[in-house]
């Protein structure tokens, strides 16, 4: 039905005496620009797919698929208006940016076309205006131009049914007479074409892809900016009856500007950068690219870009190379047209208009922002001057810090050269030594340079491998394990632990409080990570020295107190550490120990006093390898005399010092926890979060140095920052230490010694865990355990002392869990939760 009502009679003239206009697709982009720059000359009438009132004039819905659809609208015509028409401008066309076919294709673009002819056969038509475009004809070389007459050769499935649409109109016009308008890309100071859009966004971004292209970066495309392309319409309008009746023009501007001219015009106009890199590579190998990044979006929707599938697709790069620049001068000599303005010209209104609003820029081009800039905008603060700031803030801070990435260059040639000067005789080791040094090299190198923060990454995995190779290939070698170890540890930290902090969104970096919000403290600070630091340094001693006698560096290991078996003339360690639990893994396990304490102790120095919120997942790679190790240690003491039947003295100290690390991590990974759930509550991203960090609730206050104060607060607040024990936990750990030496102190053997044995063990596992005041409720565990040793003396064989001491140890445990003891510290809402 019309949304306006019909006039009277179907031929009556117009009210206005205005010309009568219809346009297709009238409530589309070009429709509505078309409309507004039409209205005070015509009058007109809009066909699309729905009805709209918003247009301001009479508009009806058309099914360019059906034709009976198309009959009714045009007849709907024809009783407002009657049945002669100035002009008909066909905008309607199906598009879509996979580059695949797709039914619509043929269904509106080609028969919708052949459907409008037929019902506008009983009309008096004096022009119809089909928009078709450019990409019809064949490319071109750069330095030539593309005239009307030149050969057709449309590159994939939309410009291919677009010239179908125009050959129907050739043969089906009648005597109707037509205009072929074959515009170039559509833009103005505010919207461009999909390709400029991402070429934009790409450098605005510095995605890494902004700096590859698959083709000659001679090659471009010319473009027509909207106002040009009103001017061009409204004089085919005002030529209608004067042009030939089978008009094809070229409407666009005549220069192409390169891929390479843009790249660095839009370069300089973003970042101030006159030359912007731009490398080309194999096509093949961009298909391959885009084929991948196409596989792998799908995997992570609506994490780190929203699920939005990859712009690039392998129709566009096979098509990279095409250029198409224009000879307007047709169109000059029948319409008096020529395009009055430049895109180059444009090019810094564009740039103005994307750094006013991101947002609305990327909205407006059919795009979804960057998650750094939507989340900029979402705590309300200007993205572009966040995004200076940060840029201004991480390039400063490289400067005064390039000196780690030449070092690690130093170190990459101490790699190549290690095997031969200190004698490595495994073959692998050599050979991995020397390609992880040549690597290390070329990737410290690419970190001089800031935009190249991967590469930082790259060497910090180097790292790691460096620490790992020498007992991975079970090195004879004492000299290339230590080596290996310092240098390794040393890249790692070099690459990730100097300033800029890698791999931080914007808005985490330059907002954001220190202390999380409702605390009294920031369990991020240095004086919180000292002590977890110390004691994975005591860790790693232990575990290198009990490793050189796993790989044969040292023919025996130091033990003050544990005999071994009689018949063995081994001590208890060196028992312990050949047995069958050790010999089970498939490398050294003192050796994996002791990279492991490497590990926490470079994760325990990377990051800044934020790093609860700008590296959440540091924090937690620091806890996994803490908490489940610690559990992992004390599970390894507890079998030694079950399993084992002795003891090694620096196995015990190595197990403290992973489990004595537990209570000081927790408050930070309770503070990672709170983070991530603010964060979700606010519908952020959960896995960008996680990996970028973020902002949060507070103000941003002047860092000032920690240990800047009396030497006896510094102490006091590394030794109880979030950790202390009430004189109730410290009688129980008393407790438990007491159960693990029964067999010394009772006499105790058999069963019941070992039940003792683990027993005390979990107790102390317990109280060092409940040590952390975030974690104190965890000591109504010793409850269990206290009723376990009121159970162990009937269950197992004891005497009367034994008896009598295991009962009065478990009474004593359940009433010492009772207590809360003192909670010094505040955890937000979390301080509910201890009880």
């Amino acid at each position: 039905m019309p949304s306006h009502p019909p006039a009277p009679h179907a031929n009556a003239p117009a009210a206005d005496g205005k010309p009568v206009v219809v346009i297709t697709g009238a409530s589309g982009n070009l429709g509505r620009t078309l409309a507004a720059s039409l209205r005070d000359d015509y009058r007109l009438v809009g066909l699309d797919r729905d009805e709209d009132d918003t247009l301001g004039f009479p508009s009806f819905a058309v099914d360019l698929a059906d034709d009976d659809s198309v009959a009714h609208a045009i007849e709907h015509i024809a009783d407002l208006c009657g049945r002669k028409l100035a002009a008909v401008i066909h905008l309607v066309a199906y598009f879509d940016s996979t580059g695949e076919d797709n039914p619509l294709y043929q269904t509106v673009n080609v028969d919708g076309t052949r459907r409008m002819l037929e019902a506008l056969r009983d009309f008096e038509v004096e022009r119809f205006i089909y928009a078709s475009t450019m990409l019809v004809h064949a490319p071109c070389k750069p330095g030539e131009h593309i005239a009307e007459t030149d050969p057709y050769g449309p590159l994939y499935i939309y410009p291919q049914s677009k010239l179908q649409a125009e050959q129907i109109i050739r043969e089906g016009h009648g005597d109707m007479p037509y205009a072929i308008l074959r515009f170039a890309g559509v833009y103005d100071e505010e919207t461009v074409v999909p390709t400029l859009a991402q070429q934009i966004a790409r450098i605005y971004e510095r995605d890494f892809q902004s700096y590859f292209y698959s083709a000659s970066t001679l090659v471009g495309q010319a473009m027509l900016h909207r106002d040009d392309m009103v001017d061009a319409v409204q004089r085919t309008l005002a030529c209608r009856r004067e042009l030939p009746a089978d008009t094809v023009l070229l409407i666009g501007e005549s220069d192409a500007p390169g891929y390479d001219a843009l790249q660095d015009e839009i370069g300089y106009l973003i970042h101030g950068q006159d030359d912007w890199p731009t490398l080309r590579v194999p096509k093949t190998l961009a298909t391959a690219g885009a084929w991948l990044q196409a596989r792998m979006e799908p995997a992570v929707p609506d994490a780190l870009d929203q699920g939005e599938e990859p712009f690039i697709k392998p129709y566009m790069i096979a098509m990279s190379d095409a250029h198409y620049a224009l000879d307007t001068r047709r169109a000059e000599r029948l319409l008096g047209w020529r395009p009055a303005h430049r895109l180059k010209e444009t090019l810094p209104a564009i740039v103005e208009s994307l750094k006013r609003d991101p947002v609305a820029w990327y909205r407006r081009n059919g795009m979804t922002p960057p998650p750094t800039i939507a989340e900029a905008a979402q705590a309300s603060q200007d993205s572009e001057r966040l995004r200076v700031q940060n840029e201004q803030q991480y390039r400063q801070e490289l400067s005064a810090y390039r000196w780690p990435h030449f070092v690690n260059m130093a170190l990459g040639t101490w790699l190549l050269t290690q095997g031969p000067l200190i004698g490595v005789v495994e073959p692998g080791l050599r050979w991995t030594e020397s390609l992880l040094g040549l690597a290390l090299i070329v990737f410290a190198a690419l970190s001089l340079g800031w935009q190249m923060g991967f590469a930082r990454w790259v060497c910090a995995g180097i790292g790691a491998v460096v620490m790992a190779a020498p007992f991975v290939f079970w090195t004879g070698n004492a000299a290339a394990y230590l080596s290996d170890t310092l240098v390794g540890g040393l890249i790692l930290g070099l690459a990730l632990a100097t300033p800029p902090e890698p791999g931080l969104s914007p808005l985490a970096r330059m907002t954001g409080p220190d202390t999380p919000p409702g605390w009294d403290y920031n369990p991020s600070a240095w004086t919180q990570r000292v002590p977890i630091i110390a004691l994975a340094l005591v860790g790693l001693y232990v575990s290198r020295y009990l490793a050189g006698y796993q790989l044969g560096h040292l023919e025996t290991v130091w033990e003050p107190f544990f005999l071994g078996n009689p018949a063995d003339p081994r001590n208890g360690t060196e028992e312990i550490i050949t047995s069958s639990v050790s010999e089970a893994w498939p490398v050294s396990d003192a050796a994996l120990g002791g990279y492991t304490y490497m590990l926490e102790i470079l994760t325990g120095i990377i990051g800044s006093r934020a790093r609860w919120r700008t590296m959440p997942w540091l924090v937690a790679l620091f806890g996994l390898m803490i908490v489940p190790l610690g559990i992992v240690s004390i599970t390894f003491v507890i079998i030694q005399p079950i399993v084992i039947g002795t003891w090694s003295t620096l196995a015990l100290i190595g197990a403290a010092a992973m489990l004595l690390q537990i209570p000081y991590s927790l408050d930070e990974l309770l503070a990672v926890a709170q983070f991530m759930r603010r964060r979700m509550q606010a519908g952020k991203s959960m896995l960008r979060v996680f990996l970028f960090g973020d902002t949060d609730e507070g103000e941003r206050t002047a860092r000032d140095d920690e240990f800047d104060r009396p030497a006896g607060t510094v102490l006091g607040e590394i030794l109880q920052g979030g950790v202390h024990l009430p004189w109730t936990l410290w009688l129980a750990a008393a407790l438990g230490a007491w159960l693990m030496l029964t067999r010394v102190t009772l006499g105790t053997e058999g069963a019941m010694a070992n039940a003792d044995h683990v027993i005390g063990a979990l107790v102390l596992t317990i109280v060092s865990i409940a040590a952390a005041e975030v974690a104190r409720t965890l000591r109504f565990l010793l409850i269990p355990l206290g009723v376990a040793l009121l159970i162990t003396p009937f269950a197992y064989e004891s005497n009367a002392v034994q008896t009598g001491a295991s009962l009065i140890a478990g009474l004593a445990l359940v009433a010492l869990s009772l207590p809360r003891g003192h909670i010094q510290g505040q955890y937000g809402r979390w301080n509910r939760c201890i009880r």
